[in-house]
């Protein structure tokens, strides 16, 4: 198969799993609440449930990358990950008890740990000024099945049959339906995904012999590809190794030794982890930045989410279908702002787009403070003053979520990105994990939950300030072992 063919084909799968991953979650969530009813689950179940996907996510992600970035295989580990999203969905179906629908959410949640892998594989294989779009179309693709999620609720909600030993409803459908999509999701990693070699470092738009990074790496692949006797140096060769020199580094292997060469060895010579520090690696002020930025917009994000449903409900009397309504627009606003985004990204630096996004999440901080702590006037004023609310808060996101994961993938090593972005997204984990929480308790004490996220907005806008002009990516971020031994 032609090798532009086999990227494609990589990266549409790619773009299928976050797909479904927006899909299970639009789909889940409306009806877990009344499931765990007829388990008779007392409420707090319901913050079990959601917050045990959330972390073994966060738990399982840097476990994931660290695979990856060791074996530089991404293919197995997403095979992997996939077949605990598979598990854990049979185990909401069955539903026997309570128990056993938290533990399917726990084992389910393992799964979402694959993320951190393929954003470390996205990072390897494409050239930094392409990253932000490619993050960007990868995001857009999870928002729009949080989108299309709801109207596979339409035909789910009217199941009600026996397979078996086990009950179809509207309540166990959901775990049945996301089994079988990732059934198929798994024939299509099989089929259409493929490890491709990562990029040499230090090229940008041309390779040292003319040729285009995409033309250089489709020769690389090729070469890969025709090459079956090297088993060795398909997953354990470090970065820049395929047919090219490395400056500044003892001389490599050539084919005929490195096929002599024995695991150990090769292991070890070839670990990217190899002199790695943490406390080096991610607290570097830039880094803390980002990991800020992360953090502080999905808290605000889950927080705002969480408070949503409970005000539309004791302010507009909305029910299931008006909150349905405003969340695809609300998903249609999301997916808009990626692809604009996707388009600004190309022609302006990541952390100008972070400064606009941060912007514009001010904004709505401040707007949510002034008028949905305390809504204003008659009806018609109070369903404005919150739909602008919501607008503001929806339309900045884009912008602070594409920038931090791109900025981050340059600011750390690109030999442990796997690892990174498993810890990056696991401080997401962790926001999504207490902002609910947070905004749950105070549903009714509106101006203490926004004033403090609106503060955490503000610190994070003090921090990018002073940290703006270490927010570059630098011409070739890697760890090297003369400074590391000289420190």
């Amino acid at each position: 198969m032609d090798n532009r063919r086999k990227k494609k084909l990589t990266f549409f799968t790619i773009g299928l799993i976050f797909l479904l991953s927006g899909v299970e979650y639009a789909v889940i969530l409306p009806t877990i609440w009344m499931y765990l009813q007829t388990l008779d689950a007392a409420p707090y179940f319901l913050g079990l449930a959601l917050s045990a996907f959330s972390l073994t996510g966060l738990l399982s992600g840097p476990l994931f990358g660290h695979w990856s970035d060791r074996t530089r295989i991404t293919k197995k580990i997403i095979l992997f990950a996939n077949f605990f999203e598979l598990i854990g969905n049979f185990m909401y179906f069955m539903g026997y008890s309570k128990w056993l629908l938290l533990s399917s959410r726990l084992v389910a949640g393992i799964g979402t740990g694959a993320g951190s892998s393929i954003f470390g594989f996205l990072t390897r294989s494409t050239a930094p000024e392409d990253r932000a779009t490619a993050f960007a179309s990868v995001m857009a693709c999870r928002q729009a099945g949080l989108l299309i999620g709801p109207a596979f609720n339409i035909f789910l909600r009217l199941c009600d049959f026996h397979l078996g030993p086990f009950v179809v409803n509207k309540y166990t459908a959901p775990g049945l339906f996301m089994c079988l999509l990732w059934i198929l999701i798994q024939l299509a990693v099989i089929f259409m995904y493929w490890d491709l070699p990562p990029l040499e470092k230090g090229n940008a738009k041309h390779s040292p012999n003319g040729q285009s990074v995409e033309e250089e790496g489709e020769r690389r692949l090729a070469e890969v590809d025709n090459d079956e006797e090297r088993p060795l140096m398909g997953s354990q060769e470090v970065e820049g190794s395929y047919g090219s020199v490395v400056v500044s580094k003892p001389p490599r292997l050539d084919a005929s030794a490195a096929s002599n060469t024995t695991l150990p060895e090769s292991h070890e010579s070839s670990s990217p982890f190899k002199n790695f520090s943490i406390s080096r690696e991610f607290l570097r002020e830039e880094v803390v930045v980002l990991l800020a930025a992360q953090f502080i917009t999905l808290f605000n994000q889950t927080a705002l989410e969480t408070m949503v449903t409970p005000m539309t409900q004791k302010y507009f009397g909305y029910g299931e279908l008006e909150n349905s309504v405003m969340y695809c627009l609300c998903g249609v606003e999301v997916i808009a702002g990626f692809l604009f985004v996707r388009w600004l990204s190309q022609r302006v630096a990541e952390r100008v787009v972070l400064a606009i996004g941060l912007t514009i999440c001010n904004v709505s901080g401040v707007w949510c403070l002034i008028f949905l702590a305390n809504p204003l006037g008659g009806f018609p004023w109070q369903l404005t003053e919150f739909v602008i609310g919501v607008f503001l808060q929806v339309l900045g996101l884009p912008f602070v979520a594409v920038a931090q994961v791109s900025l981050f993938s340059k600011v750390t090593a690109e030999k442990t990105q796997g690892f990174s972005q498993g810890v990056r997204r696991s401080v997401g984990g962790l926001a999504t994990i207490l902002g609910p929480l947070w905004a749950g308790g105070l549903t009714e004490n509106m101006y203490i939950m926004m004033g403090v996220m609106m503060a955490l907005l503000a610190l994070l806008t003090v921090m990018l300030a002073f940290s703006y002009e270490r927010l570059v990516a630098p011409a070739a971020v890697e760890q090297v072992d003369e400074s590391v031994n000289c420190g």
